[in-house]
């Protein structure tokens, strides 16, 4: 029989040592080369997916524009309309405003005239009263303040 010597010993155990460093590391780059598969896979139905999702999304951009487009332009003619309504509202006042006052008080002063009424039965304003949120302050009260 053989004896065996220390640095044979010592061989053995840096061979046994390294046989289990290999296997630890075969394992993890079989993972890692699992992993790497399952990547490129989820990748790739990722990619499947958002290529649709992206042109529907830019279809509803472009409808969203031509919607936008169509209410400038319905915004457009409302502020047209809104004008020519101030427009054609100045000219009614100015052209039946002034003659509708006038028939008017023609109108009130043709009817004091027919029932007789003279302007002392009209009661007179109260002078010097203001009114101020819905309370009547008397002149007298009003001039008292400034001092």
């Amino acid at each position: 029989m053989h004896a065996v010597s220390g640095g044979e010993v010592a061989g053995i155990l840096v061979a046994v040592f390294w046989a289990i460093l290999v296997s630890f590391l075969a394992v993890a780059l079989v993972r890692l080369a699992q992993t790497l598969k399952a990547t490129t896979k989820l990748v790739a139905d990722v990619t499947d997916q958002a290529v649709p999702l992206l042109a529907d999304a830019s279809a509803a951009v472009r409808s969203a524009q031509t919607q936008i487009d169509r209410v400038d332009a319905i915004a457009s003619d409302v502020q047209e309309v809104t004008s020519n309504a101030s427009a054609l509202s100045t000219t009614v006042a100015s052209t039946f405003g002034g003659p509708l006052v006038k028939v008017a008080a023609f109108g009130y002063g043709v009817r004091r005239a027919l029932t007789g009424r003279k302007a002392e039965d009209v009661p007179a304003r109260e002078p010097g009263r203001t009114v101020i949120v819905g309370r009547t302050v008397p002149a007298a009260r009003r001039k008292n303040r400034g001092k």
